[in-house]
């Protein structure tokens, strides 16, 4: 059997009941945690991302951008959602946090743009030889969408999943499901 990881985008406070609440996200990640305890056994790594702003972002609305602020660095929103996070507590794979968004002056909605991430996500692809990633997270249209074209474009020996009942949206989920069609990724 190939081994298989689970990546999952940005489950943080802010975007399930915070400052930038996505649409159903309080249960869809309610309902992941449920599915990681359930399956987890499949997957060999369980990775997380996290953006962690600093208060200057760009992206925040009070410093010209165009979001609220959301997930500033060591505050309550920028905390991974606690169904998820006790879930990972007693998860006996590996499991990785990579955060990204650390540079006021750059937007990453992608973990591939943040160059420290990156590596440490193809290493940990090459190392163990993960040669199938399902995907999910908030929001489906944003971060996740943009994760998910990038990893596509970066991780050539790697097939993807998307499971779109985790991934709630900003946008009702048709960008996802429209990106998943061009890439002809199950869905």
């Amino acid at each position: 059997m190939d081994n298989k990881a689970l990546l999952v985008v940005d489950p943080q406070i802010d975007f399930i009941t915070g400052s930038l609440p996505v649409p159903g996200a309080e249960q869809a990640m309610d309902k992941l945690a449920e599915y990681i305890k359930e399956n987890g056994a499949e997957y060999t790594h369980v990775i997380v991302t996290a953006d962690r702003h600093p208060l200057t972002h760009c992206s925040f609305t009070q410093n010209g951008g165009e979001w609220p602020r959301h997930c500033v660095a060591d505050s309550v929103g920028a905390a991974i959602w606690p169904a998820i996070m006790e879930t990972l507590y007693d998860y006996p794979g590996k499991l990785t946090v990579l955060h990204k968004g650390e540079n006021p002056e750059i937007e990453e909605y992608s973990i591939f743009k943040n160059t420290g991430a990156a590596e440490r996500l193809h290493t940990m692809v090459e190392d163990e030889k993960i040669m199938e990633i399902d995907i999910c997270g908030l929001a489906g249209d944003v971060c996740v969408a943009n994760t998910l074209k990038d990893a596509v474009s970066e991780l050539k020996n790697v097939s993807f999943n998307i499971l779109p009942q985790f991934s709630p949206s900003l946008d009702g989920g048709k960008v996802l499901s429209s990106l998943a069609s061009s890439l002809g990724i199950n869905n």
